[in-house]
């Protein structure tokens, strides 16, 4: 039987331990996006998610058999957070599984509202896992993250308040997806009472199970899922919540780590609250929304969905800031190594913003100068290369480039003589004590390291630049070590940057 939500929505019991967000206005961001932007401020409930409206709606139908047994849940955090208060609210005990590379914060959040934290595996997947294991070992009732019609009604009220509280014909409400279960929730309502309204969904570029899954016409699991916005990080959507979706979603769209970092900007600039990724993932798809399809004067909603930050990775989101919101051109020049040539470089720059610089002696014929520059828009790095191109140097646009972006702006310096037979790779792995000795371990005593970038970015995974010495014999033992390290990579070797600086 197929399951009606709208009843379901209407009778969830979730303001025993929810409150109802305002919906405001984000007045800096309506007027650059030249539409009335309008934020769902799910980051203001007591946990600073909407986790908690899902997890209690579902533990409150529980039994007291049940809930004398106790419950248990996997989480990066954000529903984590939810069960342990509803657990405490219920009088019952919680088990939490939480991925290892779970922020610190949410960590010490679930533990102090007294449930057991149990960390284990990588991502929301590992922890599920272990997560079912002990369900069966304990005799404990699993609280689904997104998977549950309960949970999923307890988000659609949600969808309730929003068409409650807006006074104006609404355009589009954007939305993030991890596994489903909030959209699914709002969608449910929403078309069922205005189906005229468009459902978008947002998800990250490196975690879009939901998208590949509507594309394929059933569900599809990611090998593998960028940890940045650790809350959406789930290898694959929910049964339940993907059928809802296929019925109710009207398109995706996709944000890259950057775009979500100036997401987290512009909310901040607005309201003065800090957003965690996946809570700012929504405000991205609808600025991207906006710059897409060229629409004014209409009513948007996004739900901004949480507010579990580190404060260590604030230094990664105000560094990537700028380049989402296409602030900063990164550029490579060679400049000629004669007299007034450096000083002719950087008139022809004019009186714009330099935000980095970095020069270094290359030879006796020519110099290679790294710089970045503020811009208003991606045209005006356009305009920026040409105009130097036009006085004579030779420029690279580096603003798209992860290699530039990551490692080369701290490691410009020279060249070495003894870099013979170098390949240049960068990996990323999730960031956990000791992660980097395990990878340098992971490695053939036989190869050189020529060269090596390593920088903790608050983030959940670390980034890692390596030059090694391969000769050209040993390259099928090289490529059979990149088969099975199982980390991500990316072959820098040929990068135009690399061969110009380093």
């Amino acid at each position: 039987m197929v399951t009606d939500y709208l009843e379901r929505i209407l009778t969830a019991r979730v303001y025993d331990v929810a409150q109802e967000t305002p919906l405001e206005v984000a007045p800096n961001l309506s007027k650059r996006l030249n539409n009335t932007l309008l934020l769902k401020r799910e980051d203001m409930q007591s946990v600073f998610s909407f986790k908690l409206r899902g997890a209690y709606n579902k533990m409150a139908q529980l039994n007291d058999e049940q809930l004398t047994k106790g419950v248990i849940a996997a989480s990066a955090g954000n529903h984590a957070q939810g069960v342990a208060l509803g657990a405490q609210r219920l009088g019952t005990m919680a088990t939490i599984v939480m991925p290892v590379t779970t922020p610190q914060v949410k960590v010490d959040a679930v533990i102090a509202r007294g449930a057991e934290v149990v960390l284990h595996g990588d991502s929301y997947d590992d922890a599920c896992a272990y997560a079912k294991e002990l369900e069966l070992e304990r005799g404990l009732t699993f609280i689904h993250p997104f998977d549950d019609p309960d949970v999923i009604a307890g988000q659609g009220t949600i969808g309730m308040e929003i068409l409650r509280q807006s006074r104006q014909p609404i355009h589009a409400i954007f939305i993030a997806i991890g596994g489903g279960g909030l959209i699914s929730g709002i969608a449910a309502y929403i078309k069922r009472l205005r189906p005229e309204i468009k459902i978008i969904g947002v998800e990250p570029v490196d975690s879009n199970a939901m998208q590949q899954s509507l594309k394929a016409g059933h569900r599809v699991k990611l090998n593998q899922v960028g940890l940045f916005a650790d809350g959406v990080a789930v290898k694959e959507v929910g049964v339940e919540t993907f059928r809802l979706c296929q019925e109710y979603v009207d398109d995706i769209i996709l944000a890259d780590t950057d775009a979500i970092c100036a997401a987290i900007k512009d909310v901040f600039e607005d309201t003065r609250s800090i957003l965690e990724p996946a809570g700012a993932l929504a405000i991205a798809g609808a600025k991207a929304y906006v710059e897409q399809t060229g629409i004014t004067g209409k009513n948007l909603i996004a739900i901004a969905c949480g507010a579990n930050m580190n404060f260590d990775r604030l230094r990664f989101v105000a560094e990537r800031a700028e380049l989402g919101e296409r602030r900063e051109a990164i550029f490579a020049v060679t400049v000629p190594e004669e007299r007034g040539s450096f000083r002719r470089f950087c008139e022809c720059l004019g009186k714009r913003n330099i935000t980095e610089f970095n020069y270094r002696v290359a030879g006796e014929s020519e110099a290679h100068v790294f710089v970045g520059v503020q811009i208003s828009s991606r045209q005006d790095a356009i305009v920026i290369r040409e105009a130097i191109e036009e006085d004579g140097f030779k420029a690279i646009d580096l603003t798209d480039d992860e290699f530039a972006k990551l490692h080369l702006r701290y490691m410009v310096g020279g060249r070495s003589p003894l870099a013979k037979n170098e390949l240049l790779y960068r990996f990323e792995f999730p960031e956990r004590p000791g992660a980097m000795i395990l990878f340098l371990q992971s490695m053939s005593p036989n190869w050189n390291i020529s060269l090596f970038h390593y920088r903790n970015h608050g983030a959940d995974y670390g980034r890692i630049l390596v030059g090694m010495q391969v000769p050209p014999q040993e390259m099928p033992q090289w490529q059979e070590f990149l088969d099975t390290l199982g980390y991500q990579w990316w072959e820098e070797t040929h990068n135009p940057a690399y061969a110009l600086f380093l």
